[in-house]
């Protein structure tokens, strides 16, 4: 079993593959959303807006850059934060 740290790395792993086109966004959305040790750590809302980029994500990977309403870029940007704030939210935790 994995630490929310460590799974924490394994989405930025992801992350990175994504951004460098060595990993597809169904597969990236899944590893997401398999990182239960990580989600049960962090405050519900965690969850809920993770879901949310992924769904925008798989949306914006059917259509070309041009005909969807959510900019890749963006979306991954915005995982980035995610990211960020989770674990501003482990390394509060950890210190409590």
């Amino acid at each position: 079993m994995s630490t929310p740290t460590q799974q924490l790395r394994t989405l930025e792993n992801g992350l990175h593959q994504l951004r460098s086109d060595h990993m597809a966004v169904p597969a990236f959305s899944r590893m997401a959303q398999d990182q239960g040790e990580l989600l049960a750590a962090l405050p519900p809302k965690f969850a809920t807006v993770l879901q949310q980029l992924l769904d925008r994500l798989e949306s914006s990977a059917l259509f070309s850059e041009e005909s969807c309403s959510f900019s890749q870029k963006d979306l991954l940007d915005s995982l980035q934060q995610w990211l960020g704030h989770a674990q501003g939210q482990l390394d509060k935790g950890d210190a409590a």
